[in-house]
């Protein structure tokens, strides 16, 4: 018989890097099995009968500090067990505080706080550094030991900070196998230091076991009912089998010069404000597609809020509401596209029909078990609002090609019907371009009032952000605040109007500032305009498919002189902008290892990327499925794994900070208002199985419910726009905040990123406050 595989188990005190670290030992130690728990499932009396059936135990990284129950749980007790239950241990971050703390070191706060930073670590090339050479490690602390009054504790590794002098690196147990380091192993910036040190703890783990004859329990179903499937464990979703064999599109593809995106919404008849429509514009580099949806008066909206138990499936001629039963939204929606599964499109179009529209920044919240806050219940966006497009027309930039497509059966007269009035379009345009009678899209005119968020309580909850980051509590907190925009338009259109002021507005936008994940969104009661420059999360269709994220973190405003070489010396030389970009790809790769398990690259690290308006700091990351996996689930082809790729790592980590969990929490009490659309992500769902969905930045949104059916229009006097009411607009924007940020740069970058959406409006870009 083969002998077990080691077995480690994992103590998460919910961190945002956990999945790497789990990563990093699966590298470091060959065949070893991952179990991986909260430091706070289960209390250390009971864990105590379990610990034999592992070979070691990895304390690993969290927020708070060593010296609160509540943030070190379990972890605690690891280090005072009596001698029968010892085990090797290896601590990281807060893993190595707690065990000096335990043993009568004095925990004290770094006068610089270093998050994000690399520092080079002197070692003394024993125990777990032997044979390690220079070591360039990543920091992510704000809390630090002296091992002054401790007993017991030898110092294996040290930094030379100019600030804060001398710092504990690595520590060891005198007489127990305990091993600590205060860097961060599991980093994608960490140069030596990382697998090295992991293999080093595994031999001198296998080395004290065999010494003190200690051998590890054999898997039995026992453990295997408290700690489950150790990692990495793919979890599929739901899959119904079909009952009849999926449709496939039916295209037609044309060549025709001269006709916009804009062109052809127009075409469709965006003007009309009464009915939905939905188009995802690649506007500028590095988008290609543009998506637009033709939506008939049988295509079925999808809504979900937060606390509701169903799901409200609408079209115009009705609207059911379906109970969720044993479903949470997520799910249902995988048995809602599950059904919905079409194949054999063109390859060389990513979209051939599905789901379009947005996920609120709420809906991740809960996922993140914290709950979400609500302050305007009877008159707030859905969390979720989509539509199932059926029929569609895609723009490619790069071939110039357009193709309209249906996956509806017999629908060839509609596309033939199309296709000569896109051709009837074009030469109406070739006719106004030779008559240069076009003219330039404007803001309209009106009276506008613009309410800025309060620049001094702004200041203040940075002062406040920066208090938290150096007690420990979160490595980086994306700040962020509401501007409100009331419409005071005598020309405002009523309800039976068909011309619509927001696509004017979106024309606008477009135009003083193209990016490549656009979008107008009007899906009642919601219309959302967007000019996002930041991919969140892609995926191709399966088999084979890769998950792609692309965080935006460092920003620089364009003018005259900031050339690109300008640019990169003020973002990629800054250490705080490559902090906070480094920051934010560590935490998305624990949440793509969380996701896919162990295949997970970063494909760029802090490039520096041109928009219309901005310089920009871009980071990618992929992760793929294992052949095994990937075959097992190829039966999908409708992409729910991508899907389910996008739960597990919502909220986008740029837009809260990390570690994620306890960042949003804080972010809680430090904004005074429900994010709701804004930092949440809109996109589209495939029906044959791809996705690509982007971070809701860089764009505006309003609540106008006239034409909702009356049973569920919100009359509050507040919020209703109504016939003879202004129009209220919101645009969110704000800024990452590390120890390293200054008051005025994040109050001006925060009105830098505000400004191109406000001039849609007719306002002036905001000055200064």
């Amino acid at each position: 018989m083969s002998p077990e595989p080691p077995r480690i188990l994992l103590v998460d005190s919910y961190d945002s890097f956990t999945y790497n670290l789990a990563s990093l030992c699966r590298k470091a130690i060959p065949n070893c099995r991952v179990h991986i728990i909260k430091n706070d499932d289960i209390e250390f009396t009971d864990l105590l009968s379990y610990l034999p059936y592992f070979s070691g135990v990895i304390v690993g990284p969290g927020p708070g500090s060593p010296d609160i129950p509540e943030d070190i749980g379990l972890v605690k007790g690891l280090w005072k067990m009596n001698d029968e239950h010892v085990l090797p241990v290896f601590g990281v971050c807060l893993g190595h505080q707690s065990l000096a703390v335990e043993h009568g070191a004095t925990l004290r706060r770094l006068s610089v706080v270093k998050h994000g930073q690399v520092s080079a670590v002197e070692h003394t090339d024993i125990d777990i550094f032997k044979g390690v050479g220079p070591i360039d490690a990543v920091r992510y602390h704000s809390l630090h030991v002296e091992l002054g009054g401790a007993k017991n504790i030898e110092e294996l590794a040290w930094a030379h900070d100019e600030e804060n002098g001398r710092v504990v690196m690595a520590i060891r147990h005198c007489t127990r196998p305990f091993w600590a380091v205060q860097y961060h192993p599991e980093s994608v910036l960490t140069r030596g230091g990382g697998a090295d040190v992991v293999l080093n703890f595994w031999r001198l783990a296998c080395a004290w076991n065999s010494s003190h004859g200690r051998v590890t329990r054999p898997w039995d179903q026992g453990a295997d009912g408290l700690f489950g499937t150790p990692w990495p464990y793919i979890r599929p979703p739901p899959s119904i089998p079909r009952t009849n064999a999926p449709p496939s599109p039916s295209t037609i593809k044309l060549d025709i010069q001269g006709l916009s995106a804009p062109d052809i919404c127009e075409v469709l008849g965006v003007d009309d404000d009464s009915s939905p429509f939905v188009m995802l514009e690649s506007a500028a580099q590095p988008g290609r597609f543009t998506i637009i949806g033709c939506l008939t008066s049988a295509s079925l909206r999808v809504t979900y809020s937060i606390g509701d138990n169903f799901i409200r499936l609408a079209n115009e001629e009705s609207c059911d509401e379906v109970d969720l039963g044993s479903h949470d939204v997520w799910s249902w929606l995988t048995s809602f596209m599950n059904k919905k599964e079409v194949i054999g499109g063109s390859p060389e179009i990513p979209f051939w029909g599905g789901l379009i529209g947005y996920l609120s920044y709420e809906l991740g919240v809960e996922y993140l078990k914290v709950s979400a806050r609500r302050m305007h219940r009877e008159a707030r966006h859905p969390d979720v609002n989509l539509v199932f497009v059926e029929r569609s027309i895609i723009l490619d930039s790069t071939s110039g090609n357009i193709y309209i497509q249906s996956i509806m059966e017999d629908d060839d007269e509609w596309l033939t019907e199309m296709a000569a009035q896109l051709h009837s379009a074009a030469r109406n345009n070739s006719t106004y371009s030779s008559l240069n009678t076009s003219p330039p899209t404007k803001a309209r005119p009106n009276t506008s009032i613009v309410i800025l968020p309060d620049g001094d309580l702004y200041r203040s909850r940075i002062r406040m952000a920066k208090e938290y980051l150096a007690a420990g509590e979160s490595y980086e907190l994306c700040l962020t605040a509401n501007t409100h925009i009331t419409l005071n338009d005598p020309l405002a259109p009523k309800a039976s109007s068909t011309h619509s002021p927001s696509w004017q507005r979106y024309k606008h936008l477009r135009e003083i500032n193209p990016a490549p994940h656009a979008g107008y969104l009007r899906l009642h009661p919601t219309t959302l305009m967007s000019s996002s420059p930041e991919r969140f999360l892609s995926f191709s269709r399966p088999p084979g498919a890769t998950y792609q994220l692309r965080p935006i973190k460092g920003t620089i405003r364009k003018g005259p002189n900031v050339t690109r070489a300008v640019a990169e010396e003020a973002l990629i030389g800054s250490r705080k902008e490559i902090a906070e970009n480094l920051m934010i790809v560590d935490l998305i790769r624990h949440d793509l290892h969380g996701a896919v398990g162990e295949d997970v690259e970063v494909k760029q690290f802090c490039t520096v990327e041109e928009y219309k308006t901005v310089w920009q700091l871009v980071s990618v990351i992929e992760g793929k499925l294992p052949g095994g996996a990937d075959q097992a689930l190829s039966h999908q082809a409708n992409g729910a794994f991508g899907w389910e790729v996008l739960r597990r790592s919502l909220p986008p980590g740029s837009m809260t900070g990390a570690p994620k969990k306890r960042s949003v929490e804080i972010l809680q009490q430090l904004e005074n208002e429900e994010r709701n659309v804004y930092s949440g992500v809109f996109g589209y769902w495939c029906a044959g199985g791809g996705g690509d969905w982007s971070v809701t930045i860089r764009s505006c949104f309003k609540y106008d419910d006239r034409y909702e059916d009356d049973a569920h229009k919100s009359y509050n006097p507040d919020f209703y726009p109504g016939v003879h009411e202004p129009e209220h607009w919101v645009i969110g924007a704000g800024g990452a905040i590390t120890d390293l940020s200054d008051l005025d740069a994040e109050w001006d970058e925060m009105l830098t990123k505000l400004q191109s959406v406000l001039r849609v409006f007719g306002a002036d870009g905001p000055r200064g406050y």
